[in-house]
């Protein structure tokens, strides 16, 4: 493939209920899609982090800014374009793992649908459908949370994941224990909102007989995460440490985690995410794909790397509803706690013209060969 064509759509969708988290409430998806046009086909990507710098160190404007003046001129410099040859291109550049990620997933998206294949066969996939877990974000009180996840659970979702911080943890966790009981799985996500003084009181959540505790400490701190992990009962999960295959394969050397929350756009796109995948399979480490409020271009993808052989844990692949009144595709829909792997070329989905229209900010070219 020649690269033609590249441009950024910049989308605002309104969320259909705020969304808090230790770094703060999110009332919009505020991102851009990337749109790459080869002399073969066209490819679609989600760029994942957010307009700040709160959840990592990148964000939109910056994104836009190193896909245009590094990223794309060196996958366009490239003889013969594909999806596995941009990793190698870009790797110069240092960190910007999400922007490369969008880059990556575009051309592969192309890529594929040049071959008329889907991104699932692609990968390696051996499920058609995904269980779908569902995020809970920080509440106003215990009432609206339990009322939430009743909502969620009567929706269908299979496990629950509550956001905790420094004063919403274990009495959060045991309200949901006691009101829907022993048997539901339930995991919690700190976002890196505790120290390893707070060991003694994250032991409290041994109790209840979590799936895990997520990124309980701060970000690539796997030595804490090890001295805490040996501490309690309850198996530590990392997210935002992992950034490549090797940073896992040394997470689980050390005993700094015991499973593994795979975000494909946080270690620089799926071909990353496979290999994560196949190191944390190989040493026994269940693995889940992990969200980022994606809209229905993103959350394609995802679905199609949740359905590999190593995802044993439900992941945050929720239906489109979730989080969006409309979705810029087609609507996932929920149907027995599960959500359908994509399975026409590429990603399996595009954005629909007309709601594109409606929620699109602005359009900028960033290269034209």
């Amino acid at each position: 493939m020649k690269l033609e064509r590249v441009e950024v759509v910049h989308v605002a969708i309104p969320l259909v209920s705020p969304f808090r988290t230790s770094f703060g409430t999110m009332t919009t998806k505020d991102t851009f899609l990337l749109r790459v046009v080869t002399d073969t086909a066209e490819g679609w990507s989600e760029f994942a982090a957010d307009p700040q710098p709160r959840y990592c160190s990148e964000f939109v404007a910056g994104a836009e800014l190193v896909l245009r003046d590094f990223l794309v001129p060196r996958a366009a410099a490239l003889p013969a374009l594909t999806a596995a040859l941009v990793g190698p291109a870009v790797s110069g550049i240092k960190g910007h793992e999400l922007a490369k990620a969008a880059l990556e997933t575009a051309v592969l998206d192309a890529e594929l649908r040049s071959y008329g294949m889907p991104l699932a066969v692609y990968l390696g996939a051996v499920r058609e459908r995904v269980p779908a877990g569902v995020s809970v974000g920080i509440k106003e009180s215990v009432p609206e949370l339990l009322d939430d996840v009743e909502r969620y659970l009567a929706e269908g979702y299979v496990r629950i994941k509550l956001k905790i911080e420094p004063g919403w943890d274990v009495e959060p966790v045991r309200a949901v224990r006691e009101r829907f009981g022993a048997a539901l799985p339930l995991q919690v996500d700190a976002n890196t909102a505790y120290t390893l003084a707070d060991a003694e009181h994250l032991r409290r959540l041994d109790e209840f007989g979590l799936l895990l505790i997520e990124e309980p400490l701060d970000e690539n701190n796997l030595y804490g995460h090890a001295r805490l992990q040996s501490r309690l009962a309850t198996p530590v999960c990392l997210d935002e440490s992992l950034h490549n295959a090797r940073d896992t394969a040394a997470a689980i050397a050390m005993d700094a985690c015991r499973v593994v929350n795979v975000k494909p756009a946080r270690v620089g796109g799926y071909l990353e995410a496979r290999r994560i995948h196949d190191v944390a399979r190989a040493h026994g480490v269940p693995v889940w794909c992990g969200g980022m409020l994606e809209t229905g271009v993103g959350r394609a993808a995802n679905l199609a790397l949740a359905a590999l052989p190593g995802f044993t844990l439900p992941g945050d692949t929720s239906a489109s509803s979730r989080y969006f009144a409309e979705d810029i595709t087609e609507p996932f829909v929920l149907v027995d706690g599960h959500l359908p792997v994509p399975r026409t070329p590429g990603i399996g989905v595009e954005p629909l013209p007309g709601v594109l229209r409606r929620f699109t900010r602005a359009r900028r070219e960033l290269y034209r060969a």
